[in-house]
C-alpha cells in the first residue's frame, strides 16, 4: 500500500498543469485515503501477530531453558555461576525473542520496499538505474563497516550484565553478612564498578552506531541531488511556449520527480532498517550463542531407565570400592576405596575433621555425583540404573542450609509429597519437633514463609526442613549436620521420634558434635577421604584415637557431650 502513495501524488501533482482537474484529484485522494486505511490495518495486525508470535517463542524457549538448566548436575551449575544463567534465562531469550518479532515483520517489509521501489523507481525512467547500483553498494558497505566495527562489543555487553546480575544476585542473598560487616560501601563501590563496565560497552556501541544516520542521510541526499539533476532537463524541455501557448511534452514531469525522490528515500530508509536489523541480529547472535551454551551441555549425571519398584528389601546402602574427585578439579581423590554396607533400619553416624568428604560421601546416594571408580548400591541396585525419580524417591535429603520458598509452612513441608493430607504433615511435623512452634503462630501451617525462610531462625527452619524429609516417608534420609541450629534436648527428641516412629526407615546423620550421634547403631569416622574406624561409640572410645580425639576435644570445650 505504501508503494503506490508515490504514485499516486504524482499524478495529482502533474494533473495541476491541467485545467478542471478537481474530480481527478478528488478521486486519487479518496484512493490514497482507502490505501493508507488498508495499508494502517495491515501494519497494526502485523505488528499483534508478530509480538504474538515473538513472546510464544521467548515463552517456550524460557521454559525450555530454565528445564534443561534444572537437568544440569551441581559443577556445571556453578561452571556457568547463578548470575550468568539469570541472565540468559532473561536478558539474552528477551533479545533473541526481538529478533524473532523483528525477522517476521521488517525483514519481509524491507524486502518489498526494495523490490518494489526499485521497480517503481526505474519504471519512472530507467536512467535512475545508474543511481541505484551506485547508491545502494556504497549503502551496504556502510552498514557491513559498522555492524564489523560493533559486533564484537555484543557480546561483551552480555557479560557485563552477567557481572551485574552476580554482584546484584549475591548481595541480595548475602544482606545480613554486609550489614553485618558494615560493608556496604564496599558492595556499592563493587556493583558501581560493575555497572560502569556495562556502561562503557553500552556507550562504545550507541557512539559507533551513532554515526550510521548521517552518513546514510549524506547518501541519500546525493541520490535524491543525482535524480533532480537527471530529471530537471526534462522538466524543462517538457513545458514549450510556443506564441504564447503552453505545450505539454512527453516526458518526466515534477510529479514523476517528486515520486522518484520519494521511491529513493524508501529503498535509502530500508537499507537504515537493514542496519538496524543487523544490529538485533548481531546482538542475538551474540545471546543466542550464549543460550546454545546452556542447551548443548549434555549433563554429565545421567539418568538411567529403571524403576525397581517391587523390591523385598529396602533401604540398604552399598559402597564398593568408592572413589571419587570433583569433576573439573584437581585428581587429588575426595574419597578413596571406600566400601561400606548399611542395612534397612540402620541409624548411622558419620564425623570426621571438615574436608574429609562426609558430605560428599552421601551426595553419590542420591546421585547429585557420579562415582569415579566404584559403584554405589541402593537396595542392591547401582544407583546409575535408577531413574533419577525412582532414586530420588527413595532418598530425603536434609541439609545445612535449609532452603524454603515464599509459599506457606505446609505449602513447604508438602514440597516433599505434593499429594500430603493434613494429617500427614502434621505427623512429620510433630516428629520433627516443629509442630509446636508452627501452632503458636496466629495462622498455624497456613502461616506464609518469608523469602529465603528470613521470617523464621535458623531452628525453625531446620525443623521444616526435617518435617519436608519425613513426610515423603523415604527408605533413607540423610541429616547433612541438618541439625546444628537444634539444641541438644531437642535433637535427642527428634531422633527418639524417628526411632519410634519409622524403625524401619535408614537414618543417616552427618555431624560435627559428638553428642549428634553417639547414639547410632554405627559410628563411622572419616579421615581424609578413607574410612579410619567403624564402631558405636563404646567401641570408638576404646579403638579409635580420632573418635577420642574429637570426644575429648568437645569436652574440654565444655560441648554437652551426654545428650
Amino acid at each position: 500500500m505504501d508503494m503506490y502513495q508515490p504514485r499516486l501524488m504524482s499524478i495529482i501533482v502533474d494533473s495541476g498543469l491541467k485545467q478542471d482537474t478537481i474530480d481527478l484529484i478528488v478521486k486519487i485522494g479518496l484512493l490514497m485515503l482507502a490505501l493508507v486505511a488498508v495499508g494502517g490495518i495491515s501494519g497494526v495486525l502485523s505488528g499483534v501477530f508478530a509480538n504474538k508470535c515473538a513472546f510464544s517463542y521467548g515463552n517456550d524457549l524460557r521454559k525450555d531453558v530454565f528445564n534443561h538448566i534444572e537437568s544440569l548436575s551441581f559443577e556445571q551449575v556453578d561452571d556457568f555461576s547463578t548470575g550468568s544463567l539469570v541472565t540468559r534465562v532473561t536478558n539474552d531469550i528477551t533479545q533473541v525473542s526481538n529478533v524473532v518479532a523483528m525477522s517476521i515483520r521488517m525483514i519481509i517489509r524491507t524486502l518489498m520496499q526494495f523490490v518494489m521501489g526499485s521497480i517503481f523507481l526505474l519504471a519512472i525512467d530507467m536512467r535512475f538505474g545508474y543511481i541505484l547500483l551506485i547508491t545502494l553498494p556504497v549503502l551496504l558497505a556502510i552498514i557491513i563497516i559498522f555492524i564489523i566495527r560493533v559486533s564484537p562489543y555484543f557480546k561483551k555487553m552480555q557479560e557485563r550484565v552477567d557481572d551485574v546480575n552476580a554482584v546484584v544476585q549475591e548481595n541480595i542473598t548475602g544482606a545480613r553478612v554486609v550489614k553485618a560487616y558494615t560493608a556496604e560501601y564496599k558492595e556499592n563501590k563493587r556493583f558501581g564498578k560493575a555497572n560502569d563496565n556495562l556502561y562503557e560497552v553500552n556507550w562504545t556501541v550507541i557512539k559507533r552506531l551513532s554515526l550510521v544516520s548521517p552518513i546514510l542521510s549524506v547518501v541519500l541526499i546525493a541520490g535524491m541531488i543525482a535524480i533532480i539533476y537527471l530529471g530537471g532537463a526534462d522538466i524543462a524541455s517538457r513545458v514549450i511556449d510556443i506564441n504564447g501557448q503552453i505545450f505539454i511534452s512527453t516526458g518526466l514531469g515534477v510529479g514523476d520527480i517528486i515520486a522518484a525522490v520519494n521511491y529513493l528515500n524508501v529503498l535509502v530508509n530500508g537499507f537504515v532498517m537493514l542496519a538496524l536489523m543487523f544490529q538485533m541480529f548481531v546482538r542475538g547472535k551474540a545471546s543466542i550463542d550464549r543460550l546454545n551454551a546452556v542447551l548443548d551441555t549434555n549433563p554429565t549425571v545421567k539418568e538411567g531407565s529403571e524403576t525397581y519398584e517391587d523390591e523385598t528389601t529396602k533401604g540398604t546402602i552399598e559402597f564398593k570400592n568408592v572413589s571419587f574427585a570433583y569433576p573439573g578439579e584437581t585428581d587429588e581423590m575426595i574419597l578413596n576405596n571406600i566400601n561400606l554396607k548399611i542395612n534397612q533400619g540402620d541409624k548411622i553416624g558419620i564425623l570426621g575433621a571438615t574436608g574429609c568428604g562426609k558430605s560428599t560421601l552421601v551426595n553419590l546416594i542420591a546421585r547429585f555425583y557420579d562415582v569415579k571408580e566404584g559403584e554405589v548400591l541402593v537396595d542392591n541396585h547401582n544407583v546409575k540404573d535408577y531413574t533419577f525419580t525412582a532414586l530420588r524417591s527413595k532418598v530425603a535429603m536434609c541439609l545445612q542450609k535449609s532452603e524454603l520458598y515464599s509459599k506457606t509452612i505446609k505449602e513447604n513441608i508438602c514440597w516433599g509429597k505434593k499429594d500430603a493430607t493434613d494429617e500427614e504433615v502434621i505427623e512429620a511435623a510433630k516428629i520433627a519437633q516443629a509442630h509446636d512452634f508452627i501452632s503458636s503462630f496466629p495462622d498455624g501451617y497456613d502461616t506464609k514463609v518469608a523469602e529465603k525462610g528470613a521470617s523464621l531462625s535458623g531452628g525453625q527452619k531446620q525443623r521444616i526442613s526435617i518435617a519436608r524429609a519425613i513426610v515423603k516417608k523415604p527408605e533413607i534420609v540423610v541429616f547433612d549436620d541438618s541439625t546444628s541450629a537444634l539444641d541438644l534436648e531437642t535433637e535427642a527428641k527428634l531422633y527418639k521420634a524417628i526411632e519410634a516412629s519409622l524403625k524401619d526407615m535408614t537414618v543417616i546423620t552427618i555431624a560435627q558434635r559428638v553428642a549428634s550421634v553417639k547414639n547410632c547403631d554405627k559410628i563411622i569416622v572419616l579421615n581424609e577421604g578413607e574410612i579410619a574406624s567403624i564402631g558405636n561409640h563404646s567401641e570408638l572410645m576404646q579403638t579409635s584415637p580420632i573418635y577420642q580425639d574429637i570426644y575429648n576435644s568437645q569436652l574440654k570445650r565444655g560441648d554437652e557431650i551426654n545428650g
